[in-house]
């Protein structure tokens, strides 16, 4: 063999060994890619982090929702606990009646411990109801009377609905209170005693209210109980 074709056997064997070389660490960066890929599959996120793992940038609930923070939750059963036993009700629907209350209070600005006392007395947390006189559902509400209100929620079926029919009830008293100038007017003229000198029915409205009151401050921790009585003091 004379010394050009030495020459070129040694070029195509570099040029071979090159290639071979690249091949290789092509190879292992696909693999890198398909092990941090399959890591990324298996926790179900982005790689950073694992699945539920806590997020400082994540947004806090919504004021729109129930629970608005563990605090609330644990006055919510403590107020579903104390009805279920008054009112001899299951727990768990009362719950979700409470929740009903607290977000209609947010819609309507009104006290949702005033939503729950109406309940209370008008229907004892039986949201099928129905009194001689025609009122439906938990809050008791006369369909004739409020027709126009009632079709931007499906019509008078849907008071036996209990998340409409205590939105409906509460944008009713809220409305009452407006026209009559206060709570306790308001409260007689929901009930249609307006003319009622004792205000009979806004008086056990407000008892109830007030016993609701009492259950929530025995369900606050110690230290903002006693913040509570030392703000009132």
């Amino acid at each position: 063999m004379d010394l050009e074709s030495i020459r070129r056997t040694a070029a195509w064997n570099a040029g071979v060994g090159a290639v071979r070389g690249a091949l290789v660490a092509a190879g292992a960066v696909v693999l890198v890619f398909a092990a941090v890929q399959g890591t990324r599959l298996a926790t179900g996120g982005s790689g950073a982090e694992p699945a539920g793992a806590p997020d400082d940038r994540a947004e806090l609930p919504s004021p729109g929702q129930p629970v608005e923070v563990p605090s609330v939750d644990r006055r919510v059963q403590a107020l579903a606990s104390f009805l279920a036993r008054r009112y001899r009700v299951a727990a768990e629907p009362v719950e979700e009646l409470v929740h009903a209350a607290f977000a209609a209070g947010r819609l309507t600005q009104l006290d949702p411990l005033l939503i729950l006392a109406v309940i209370a007395i008008e229907s004892r947390f039986n949201p099928i109801a129905e009194s001689d006189y025609g009122a439906r559902g938990l809050m008791q509400v006369v369909p004739r009377f409020h027709l126009e209100r009632l079709a931007l929620h499906g019509g008078s079926a849907t008071l036996l609905e209990p998340h409409t029919n205590v939105l409906v009830g509460a944008q009713i008293l809220d409305e009452y209170i407006a026209r009559a100038g206060g709570i306790e007017a308001g409260l007689q003229l929901y009930n249609g005693a307006l003319e009622d000198p004792a205000r009979t029915y806004a008086q056990r409205v407000l008892a109830e209210r007030a016993r609701l009151a009492q259950v929530l401050r025995s369900a606050l921790p110690h230290p903002e109980r006693a913040a509570l009585a030392h703000a009132r003091s």
